[in-house]
């Protein structure tokens, strides 16, 4: 069984926490839906999609309660937590719909809440009142999830892990400054602050090469090295892994005792409010992937990947809850694994990045040893900025995917301007996902990873339907994701 995250005074933190939930759920029933993914994965654009669509009716043929009509009204409302700030849902969607670009990504927690006012499909609860659903969006940076296994861990553990990590593949060449400042390092020698600085300049430098497009690793605890706001130069911030002394542990005043206190510093000032405080809360959540990425970064990508989804899944413990044991210990009762920026493939390869991904979930699951019951995935595209056709070569017919790319997108040597539309085959992903791993294993060998064209699109044009109606942003499976989150609670 996993080791827990929390204490016992953090229990009991949580535990008050959620009955202050329970209490004022049973005036205003709500649900609390974590938002988070995985190194440009699309969190805010898929709030944002999620929102608007439900806000205009938009076309929503999975999602029960808006296709069977009983969703009278939808509209936003005041967020229950004030101290936290409110996702700029007006902006976002601006972004999209006006302007024709990608928001800004998730850099801290933020709030929304959307009320739904429906019709019980239950004939015995519509005698009773109308119904209504309060959904409390909460929207926080996957680097901060990949944080809570931390808490498991003291700093000599922290630092065999990272530093043996950092050793493999490419990691490798992107850790060798810092690796060879930490191994001239004496950790032993008394705490000096120049040296601390020095080294966890280093460190923060060697993860953030991790995460660029260029490799697009997704294992990069901790995650405010990425992120680190208002913390930025704080003690909390300026430690980093060691090689641990000779005799194993670190004297008082020791290099090794600082950065160690600063560790478990970072983890009460950063980590554990985060967990108490959002993540101890949540009913249900969604973790988006960008799985074409990995793989069109190549083998270490996709295992790094995979690496990453075993950490996220490891904090998640999914279950039924029942009224009075959520009163006590909440739940995430259902987790969906979200393979975004389906659109950036032809429909006939989107169940085999589902099939792929799902693999990848099972492997995680299995390296935990956590059942699977409450995980569900799913290949998606928030906003869909492609349209499918065919075109002609050699005498076969290809199909293609149509958008406009961005400005300086390359294809082949030809590089766009931002405004105009091109034709593109983006490749097709093993019709088995087991073929994909055994190639990144070595067990089939002459084989290479797929070739799939990963090109960066703008959002699409949105028409206007008739009387000036705006039409609601278009998107693949979003519907079924609304499904599966939210339409046993509009049952």
């Amino acid at each position: 069984m996993p080791p827990s995250l929390t204490s016992f005074t953090d229990d009991a933190l949580i535990a008050f926490d959620n009955l202050i939930d329970r209490t004022t759920g049973l005036v205003n029933p709500t649900i609390r839906f974590g938002v988070t993914g995985l190194s440009r994965s699309g969190k805010t654009v898929f709030i944002s999609s999620l929102v608007h669509n439900l806000l205009n009716f938009g076309r929503l043929p999975l999602f029960e309660p808006v296709q069977s009509g009983r969703v009278s009204a939808v509209h936003l409302e005041p967020q229950p937590d004030d101290a936290v700030p409110r996702f700029q849902y007006e902006d976002h969607i601006r972004a999209l719909v006006k302007e024709r670009i990608w928001p800004e990504s998730t850099r801290a927690v933020s709030e929304l809440r959307v009320t739904l006012d429906y019709q019980s499909a239950s004939g015995w609860n519509r005698l009773f009142s109308p119904g209504r659903l309060s959904i409390d969006i909460v929207d926080y940076p996957g680097e901060w999830l990949l944080d809570l296994p931390l808490l498991t861990k003291d700093f000599q553990a922290f630092s065999e892990e990272t530093l043996a990590l950092a050793k493999t593949g490419i990691r490798a060449e992107l850790s060798r400054a810092w690796l060879g400042v930490t191994q001239a390092t004496n950790a032993a020698a008394p705490a000096d602050e120049t040296t601390a600085r020095e080294l966890a300049i280093a460190f923060a430098n060697y993860l953030k090469a991790c995460k660029s497009d260029e490799r697009s690793l997704s294992t990069l605890p901790p995650g405010r090295f990425l992120l680190p706001g208002d913390l930025d130069g704080s003690p909390a911030l300026t430690f980093a892994p060691l090689v641990p002394p000779v005799d194993g542990k670190g004297q008082k005043g020791s290099l090794w005792a600082m950065m160690e206190r600063r560790y478990e510093a970072y983890k009460s000032v950063v980590v554990k409010p985060f967990f108490r405080e959002h993540f101890a809360r949540l009913d249900r959540q969604i973790v988006l992937v960008d799985a074409l990425q990995a793989i069109n970064r190549g083998p270490e990508a996709v295992q790094d990947l995979e690496r990453a989804l075993t950490d996220v899944l490891f904090c998640f413990r999914p279950g039924a809850n029942s009224f009075f044991s959520s009163l006590l210990g909440r739940r995430i009762d259902r987790v969906l694994v979200a393979a975004t920026k389906a659109d950036h493939l032809h429909h006939e390869s989107h169940d085999r990045l589902e099939a792929l991904t799902r693999r990848l979930v099972e492997r995680a699951i299995e390296r935990i040893g956590m059942a699977g019951a409450g995980i569900e995935v799913m290949a998606i595209a928030s906003v869909r900025a492609t349209r499918e056709a065919t075109v002609k070569r050699d005498g076969h017919t290809l199909p293609v995917i149509v958008g406009t790319p961005m400005d300086r997108e390359a294809i082949g040597g030809e590089s766009f301007d931002g405004n105009r539309k091109t034709a593109i085959f983006p490749g097709d992903l093993p019709e088995n996902p087991q073929w994909l791993f055994d190639a990144l294993e070595g067990r089939a060998p002459g084989t290479d990873l797929p070739e799939v064209s990963v090109v960066r699109f703008r959002p699409p044009e949105l028409d206007e339907a008739g009387g000036g109606i705006k039409l609601s942003v278009p998107h693949i499976r979003l519907d079924r994701a609304m499904q599966f989150l939210f339409g046993d609670r509009l049952a």
